[in-house]
């Protein structure tokens, strides 16, 4: 059985665990939402030679396909603030003979202006209690005419069937903690207003939904919910032996052959810098 554990929630107001338990869960992630990823990539013009920036870039996943995309006349750039799965990256990228540049920094410190033709960016603003500074600060780093392609939550939209009262628990955890961090775990719908604010043109919006009735995919609520229990308890929202019954029930129901257990919603938005 899972347990909570005594790593502590990652800086900066990120309420999921950084380190190495936070990149096992990015590389989940990262496998189960490739296909749709990819499929976006490729609409949204990403190509050979081209200079892409991947920005929340975690355990490298989608910088690597990214990488492959671009090709070695390419040039790609993989920003994060975790150093240890920064680290594990650039191993990675080294191992399948990617050439991959991976920086560390704040996304709030981070400046550049005119440098990439594609900038993609998942799972980031949902954490960041100012959203829009950010998307303003990576149209400024797109060349004229690049492109910015984002992937973010509706945690609202998660479900599971039949009605499991600890993933609605889980449910109600994250979307709290995340608003004690003072971000917004149902960031997806915005998307849109964000980009066209942010001085964006062309701004388009697509959704997915992922759901599972079996393999790894299915443990995502469950890997989640064990890598959110520190931010959790820190904001007194739970505590650690509440936790540790909920995670039990969660695993014995994603463990059942009869449940079907979604990500949230996964919206889908780009814009053109004119």
């Amino acid at each position: 059985m899972p347990s909570v554990g005594t790593e502590t929630a990652a800086a900066h107001g990120y309420v999921i665990r950084g380190g190495a338990a936070g990149k096992r869960r990015l590389e989940l992630l990262g496998r189960s939402l490739w296909p749709t990823t990819c499929q976006l990539l490729k609409r949204t013009g990403f190509g050979e030679s081209m200079t892409c920036l991947d920005l929340g870039c975690g355990g490298g996943d989608v910088t690597v396909g990214i990488a492959r995309i671009a090709g070695p006349s390419g040039r790609v750039v993989g920003i994060d603030l975790d150093a240890v799965k920064l680290q594990a990256a650039s191993e990675e990228a080294a191992r399948q003979g990617l050439r991959i540049e991976f920086r560390q920094a704040n996304v709030y410190e981070w400046s550049e202006r005119a440098v990439y033709d594609r900038i993609y960016t998942r799972f980031l603003l949902t954490h960041l209690p100012t959203p829009l500074g950010a998307v303003e600060r990576m149209r400024c780093a797109l060349r004229s005419g690049g492109v910015l392609v984002v992937e973010d939550i509706d945690f609202s939209g998660s479900f599971c069937h039949p009605p499991s009262p600890a993933f609605e628990r889980y449910q109600q955890l994250y979307r709290e903690v995340v608003r004690k961090r003072g971000a917004d775990a149902d960031i997806g719908p915005k998307l849109h207003s964000l980009l066209t604010q942010a001085g964006l043109l062309d701004v388009k919006i697509d959704l997915v939904h992922p759901f599972h009735l079996d393999g790894e995919a299915k443990e995502m609520a469950l890997v989640t919910l064990v890598n959110i229990a520190d931010a959790v308890i820190a904001e007194g929202l739970a505590t650690a032996s509440e936790l540790d019954a909920v995670i039990d029930e969660l695993d014995k129901y994603t463990r059942r052959t009869d449940t079907i257990l979604s990500y949230p919603r996964v919206f889908q938005a780009w814009g053109r810098r004119a």
